[in-house]
């Protein structure tokens, strides 16, 4: 994958999606190196930051890739950098691995996390422009895309200095405005159950259309058949969730890490964006 070496013209509207999606065979591995964890049920050993996993082979590719989750490491199968590892490799430090080059390593594996909140925030940003609900902040959407695109194409000191939180704080001013919006369009009183705590609550067949479930801890609940039309998702914990059968085509900053930390099956009902993870 490929970059351009300037930063995009103001009359750029939209990011493109496809460089928001993972492409692992243009990346240096760095989230199997820059991220530490721990040995529990997500991963069956730990490493430190820093340290590249003992499965990372010498062409920065996953060992047993097709096999994570029977090894162990099902910590990696709902990781989703949204395409920052392969911007950093090859656009901030110019396609110069941390191997051949290990001057680079400390400020690559600083620069991934930093750039993996910008492109979570293009990725919200440009959902957010697909939506007609939303055409009343089209405009500050498209600002606000243009200026995130915009700090993704600094350089590493610079990216290092950078005051992400700020930033994502501003941003999701406006992406509450956007959910706000498009939540406005369910008929009848709301949800609101941002930030619940929802481990294992029995949904079945839950009326959520237009709930709002940011933040919302849904760890081990059962949403089998729930309605999560124009529902509000932006960082609902999912790990373990059943989602069978429940209606998710119209859920709104539904990422693909979510889904892949839930539980489905072939009648859940999914955004055209995303796909089914294999493990369902």
């Amino acid at each position: 994958m490929s970059y351009p070496t300037e930063t995009p013209s103001s009359g750029q509207t939209a990011a493109d999606r496809t460089a928001l999606r993972a492409d692992c065979g243009s990346c240096f591995g760095l989230c199997c190196v820059a991220l530490p964890f721990a040995a529990s049920a997500d991963f069956a050993i730990g490493k430190g930051a820093g340290e590249p996993c003992r499965n990372l082979r010498s062409d920065f590719r996953c060992g047993i890739h097709t096999r994570l989750r029977e090894e162990g490491f099902k910590g990696c199968t709902v990781y989703d950098c949204f395409g920052a590892g392969q911007k950093v490799s090859q656009l901030t430090f110019e396609g110069r691995d941390w191997r051949r080059h290990p001057g680079t390593a400390s400020e690559m594996f600083a620069v991934l996390p930093t750039m993996r909140h910008l492109h979570e925030l293009l990725w919200y940003l440009t959902e957010g422009l697909t939506l007609p609900a939303a055409r009343p902040v089209h405009g500050a959407l498209r600002r606000a895309l243009r200026e995130t695109e915009r700090l993704t194409h600094q350089s590493a000191s610079e990216l290092m200095e950078l005051d992400v939180a700020a930033h994502r704080d501003s941003v999701n001013q406006l992406l509450l405005r956007t959910s706000e919006l498009i939540r406005a369009r369910i008929p009848g009183k709301k949800k609101n159950r941002r930030g619940a705590d929802l481990i294992g609550a029995d949904l079945r067949g839950a009326d959520l259309r237009g709930a709002n479930l940011r933040g919302a801890c849904l760890i081990a609940a059962d949403l089998t058949r729930a309605d999560l039309t124009a529902a509000d998702l932006i960082g609902a914990d999912f790990r373990d969730a059943d989602l069978s059968a429940a209606d998710l085509r119209e859920a709104i900053f539904l990422t693909q890490a979510q889904l892949a930390a839930a539980k489905g099956d072939a009648a859940t009902r999914l955004p055209p964006s995303l796909t089914r993870p294999a493990h369902w």
